[in-house]
Protein backbone atom coordinates (compact mmCIF):
# COMPACT_ATOMS: atom_id res chain seq x y z
CA UNK A 1 0.00 0.00 0.00
CA UNK A 2 1.35 3.38 -1.48
CA UNK A 3 2.32 5.90 1.83
CA UNK A 4 0.94 9.18 1.62
CA UNK A 5 2.38 11.04 4.57
CA UNK A 6 5.72 11.32 5.92
CA UNK A 7 6.70 13.09 9.34
CA UNK A 8 9.62 14.31 10.73
CA UNK A 9 11.54 11.36 12.87
CA UNK A 10 9.17 8.82 11.64
CA UNK A 11 11.69 6.99 8.94
CA UNK A 12 13.14 10.30 7.46
CA UNK A 13 14.39 12.87 9.04
CA UNK A 14 13.93 16.91 8.88
CA UNK A 15 16.83 17.89 6.49
CA UNK A 16 16.05 14.23 4.11
CA UNK A 17 12.27 15.47 4.07
CA UNK A 18 13.49 19.16 2.78
CA UNK A 19 15.71 17.30 0.33
CA UNK A 20 12.85 15.23 -0.87
CA UNK A 21 10.81 18.32 -1.12
CA UNK A 22 14.29 20.09 -3.14
CA UNK A 23 13.99 17.53 -5.57
CA UNK A 24 10.23 17.64 -6.22
CA UNK A 25 9.62 14.53 -4.90
CA UNK A 26 7.50 15.61 -1.59
CA UNK A 27 5.75 18.74 -1.18
CA UNK A 28 4.95 20.19 2.81
CA UNK A 29 1.19 19.71 3.63
CA UNK A 30 0.58 21.14 7.50
CA UNK A 31 3.17 19.03 9.61
CA UNK A 32 4.24 16.49 7.57
CA UNK A 33 4.68 15.87 3.95
CA UNK A 34 3.15 13.77 1.07
CA UNK A 35 4.19 12.39 -2.42
CA UNK A 36 4.35 15.08 -4.97
CA UNK A 37 1.95 13.87 -7.16
CA UNK A 38 -0.83 13.86 -4.49
CA UNK A 39 -4.07 15.49 -4.78
CA UNK A 40 -3.80 18.07 -1.60
CA UNK A 41 -7.55 17.00 -0.73
CA UNK A 42 -9.00 17.78 2.81
CA UNK A 43 -8.32 14.30 4.16
CA UNK A 44 -4.93 14.56 3.42
CA UNK A 45 -4.67 18.10 5.06
CA UNK A 46 -6.27 16.65 7.66
CA UNK A 47 -3.80 13.81 8.39
CA UNK A 48 -1.22 15.67 7.91
CA UNK A 49 -2.17 17.39 11.14
CA UNK A 50 -2.40 13.40 12.92
CA UNK A 51 0.70 13.81 15.15
CA UNK A 52 -0.33 17.12 16.47
CA UNK A 53 -3.66 16.37 17.16
CA UNK A 54 -3.41 13.04 18.83
CA UNK A 55 -6.89 11.92 19.67
CA UNK A 56 -7.63 14.29 22.10
CA UNK A 57 -8.05 17.69 19.94
CA UNK A 58 -9.50 19.06 17.24
CA UNK A 59 -8.87 21.56 14.62
CA UNK A 60 -11.20 24.54 14.65
CA UNK A 61 -11.52 27.89 13.43
CA UNK A 62 -8.94 29.04 10.99
CA UNK A 63 -7.14 25.15 11.34
CA UNK A 64 -10.45 23.61 10.31
CA UNK A 65 -11.49 26.19 7.44
CA UNK A 66 -7.88 25.15 5.85
CA UNK A 67 -8.87 21.56 6.43
CA UNK A 68 -11.86 22.83 4.56
CA UNK A 69 -10.04 23.63 1.60
CA UNK A 70 -10.71 27.46 1.97
CA UNK A 71 -7.61 28.89 2.69
CA UNK A 72 -4.17 28.11 0.94
CA UNK A 73 -1.77 27.86 3.94
CA UNK A 74 -2.67 26.45 7.63
CA UNK A 75 -2.29 29.32 10.55
CA UNK A 76 1.14 30.18 11.94
CA UNK A 77 -0.79 28.76 15.67
CA UNK A 78 -2.84 26.09 15.13
CA UNK A 79 -6.19 26.76 16.52
CA UNK A 80 -7.37 23.46 18.37
CA UNK A 81 -9.82 22.54 21.00
CA UNK A 82 -10.27 19.65 23.24
CA UNK A 83 -12.88 17.05 22.38
CA UNK A 84 -12.23 14.31 25.12
CA UNK A 85 -14.82 14.50 28.11
CA UNK A 86 -12.13 15.06 30.65
CA UNK A 87 -9.33 17.40 30.82
CA UNK A 88 -5.59 16.29 29.75
CA UNK A 89 -2.35 17.73 30.11
CA UNK A 90 -1.40 20.25 27.41
CA UNK A 91 1.97 20.99 27.44
CA UNK A 92 2.09 24.47 25.98
CA UNK A 93 3.19 25.31 22.54
CA UNK A 94 4.22 28.32 20.25
CA UNK A 95 2.34 26.41 17.71
CA UNK A 96 -0.85 25.89 19.20
CA UNK A 97 -3.88 28.28 20.47
CA UNK A 98 -5.41 25.81 22.62
CA UNK A 99 -8.83 25.99 23.87
CA UNK A 100 -9.95 23.83 26.48
CA UNK A 101 -13.70 23.72 26.47
CA UNK A 102 -14.77 20.35 25.18
CA UNK A 103 -16.30 20.15 21.56
CA UNK A 104 -18.82 17.81 21.23
CA UNK A 105 -18.80 14.64 18.27
CA UNK A 106 -21.80 16.32 17.12
CA UNK A 107 -19.69 19.28 15.73
CA UNK A 108 -16.77 17.10 14.16
CA UNK A 109 -16.03 15.89 10.74
CA UNK A 110 -13.93 13.21 10.96
CA UNK A 111 -11.10 12.32 8.88
CA UNK A 112 -10.08 9.26 9.61
CA UNK A 113 -9.20 9.21 13.45
CA UNK A 114 -8.35 13.15 13.10
CA UNK A 115 -11.27 15.46 14.44
CA UNK A 116 -12.47 18.65 12.59
CA UNK A 117 -15.06 20.72 13.28
CA UNK A 118 -17.51 20.86 10.68
CA UNK A 119 -17.86 23.64 8.10
CA UNK A 120 -21.44 24.78 9.94
CA UNK A 121 -19.83 25.19 13.25
CA UNK A 122 -16.20 26.57 11.84
CA UNK A 123 -18.63 29.15 10.28
CA UNK A 124 -20.55 29.97 13.13
CA UNK A 125 -17.49 30.23 15.44
CA UNK A 126 -15.46 32.16 13.22
CA UNK A 127 -18.67 34.72 13.16
CA UNK A 128 -18.66 34.62 16.56
CA UNK A 129 -14.82 35.47 17.07
CA UNK A 130 -13.52 36.78 13.71
CA UNK A 131 -16.12 38.06 10.94
CA UNK A 132 -13.82 39.83 9.33
CA UNK A 133 -11.43 37.43 8.80
CA UNK A 134 -11.01 36.11 4.68
CA UNK A 135 -11.41 32.21 6.33
CA UNK A 136 -15.18 33.52 7.50
CA UNK A 137 -16.00 34.89 4.29
CA UNK A 138 -14.18 32.54 2.23
CA UNK A 139 -16.15 29.60 3.84
CA UNK A 140 -19.62 31.65 3.49
CA UNK A 141 -18.76 31.77 -0.03
CA UNK A 142 -17.72 28.14 -0.63
CA UNK A 143 -20.41 26.13 1.81
CA UNK A 144 -23.73 28.42 1.47
CA UNK A 145 -25.57 25.40 2.62
CA UNK A 146 -24.17 25.30 5.78
CA UNK A 147 -25.03 28.44 6.91
CA UNK A 148 -29.15 27.55 7.94
CA UNK A 149 -26.85 24.52 10.10
CA UNK A 150 -24.61 27.30 11.64
CA UNK A 151 -27.75 29.93 12.41
CA UNK A 152 -29.60 26.63 14.12
CA UNK A 153 -26.12 25.95 16.08
CA UNK A 154 -26.06 29.68 17.10
CA UNK A 155 -29.52 29.38 18.22
CA UNK A 156 -29.03 26.13 20.47
CA UNK A 157 -26.29 28.10 22.40
CA UNK A 158 -27.33 31.36 22.96
CA UNK A 159 -25.35 31.46 26.05
CA UNK A 160 -22.06 31.85 24.18
CA UNK A 161 -20.23 35.13 23.29
CA UNK A 162 -21.13 37.19 20.39
CA UNK A 163 -24.00 34.94 19.08
CA UNK A 164 -26.30 38.00 18.80
CA UNK A 165 -23.94 39.95 16.35
CA UNK A 166 -22.78 36.55 14.48
CA UNK A 167 -26.86 35.75 14.10
CA UNK A 168 -27.57 39.04 12.88
CA UNK A 169 -24.21 38.57 10.38
CA UNK A 170 -25.47 34.67 9.20
CA UNK A 171 -28.91 35.55 9.10
CA UNK A 172 -27.89 38.87 6.46
CA UNK A 173 -25.61 36.39 4.67
CA UNK A 174 -28.28 33.77 3.50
Amino acid sequence: MPRFHYFPGDDLSTAELSAACLDGHLVAVGEGYIPADVPETSWMRARSLAPVLGSDLAATLRTAAWVHGVIDTPPVRLEVQRRSARRGKIIPSRRLSYRDVRIPSADLDMFGDVAVSSVARTIADLAREAPEDPAFTALVAEYPSALHAAVTWLDTHAHRPGIRAARALLRHAA
